[in-house]
C-alpha cells in the first residue's frame, strides 16, 4: 500500500512536469504511475489532496540534503554558490516547470495555495537559519531582518529559475550580482573595530530614519 502511494506521488509529480497541471488528472496521473485510476481516491480521496502531498513530499525530498549542505557553509560567498548549484540541479531535473504550475494554480485554488506555501516555506527555515548564523556577527545584523531576507532571497531564486526560461543571460546577471552583495559584505565584516563603531552608528540612525 505505502509502495502505491508513493508510486502514485511521483506519477502526480512526473505528469505535473510532462503535462502541466491541466494534464494531472485521475486518469493522467494513474497511468503515469502505472497503477488503476481508481486507487488515486482510494488513497487520497481527490485529486487535488493527491496534488498537495505531491507538492508537500517532492519538496521534503529536496530540502533534506539541501539543509544538511547548508549546514556546512560558512560565509555567505558559499551560501550563495550553494544556491547557484541548487539552481542548476532543479533546472536539469525539471522542477522548474512543476514550481511554475503549482504556483500559478495556486493563485485560484486556496487548498493548493496553503500546500504550496507549506511547501515554500521547507525551503525557507533552513535558508532563515542560515542566515542567522552567517550574519550574527556582522555589522549590519541589526539592520536586517533575516525572516524576511530568508524569504526575499527564496522568492528571488523562484523568480530566476522561472525568469532564465526567457533571458538566460539576465539571470545569470542577476546571479552575479548577488555574489557581488556577498564580497560586499564580507569587506564589511573585515573592517576594523573604529570602522565597524562608526558604521553600526550610521546603520543605527539610517534605520531609525526608516521607521
Amino acid at each position: 500500500m505505502a509502495d502505491t502511494r508513493q508510486r502514485l506521488i511521483d506519477g502526480a509529480i512526473d505528469t505535473i512536469r510532462a503535462h502541466g497541471l491541466t494534464g494531472a488528472t485521475a486518469r493522467g496521473i494513474a497511468a503515469t504511475a502505472g497503477v488503476n485510476q481508481a486507487l488515486v481516491f482510494y488513497h487520497f480521496g481527490s485529486v487535488n489532496e493527491l496534488l498537495k502531498a505531491a507538492c508537500l513530499a517532492a519538496t521534503r525530498a529536496r530540502v533534506e540534503p539541501f539543509a544538511e549542505r547548508l549546514d556546512e557553509v560558512t560565509d555567505l560567498r558559499q551560501l550563495l554558490a550553494l544556491g547557484r548549484t541548487l539552481h542548476a540541479e532543479e533546472r536539469d531535473r525539471g522542477n522548474v516547470m512543476v514550481l511554475a504550475q503549482l504556483l500559478s494554480g495556486a493563485q485560484t485554488d486556496p487548498d493548493l495555495a496553503e500546500a504550496t506555501s507549506a511547501s515554500l516555506q521547507l525551503w525557507i527555515t533552513p535558508i532563515e537559519r542560515a542566515l542567522s548564523r552567517l550574519l550574527a556577527s556582522s555589522p549590519v545584523a541589526e539592520l536586517i531582518d533575516t525572516a524576511g531576507l530568508a524569504r526575499a532571497v527564496s522568492a528571488g531564486f523562484i523568480g530566476l529559475e522561472l525568469y532564465e526560461g526567457v533571458d538566460a543571460d539576465g539571470a545569470k546577471a542577476a546571479l552575479d550580482a548577488l555574489d557581488r552583495l556577498g564580497v560586499l559584505i564580507e569587506v564589511v565584516d573585515d573592517l576594523g573595530p573604529v570602522a565597524v563603531r562608526a558604521l553600526r552608528g550610521k546603520l543605527r540612525r539610517t534605520a531609525k530614519n526608516l521607521r
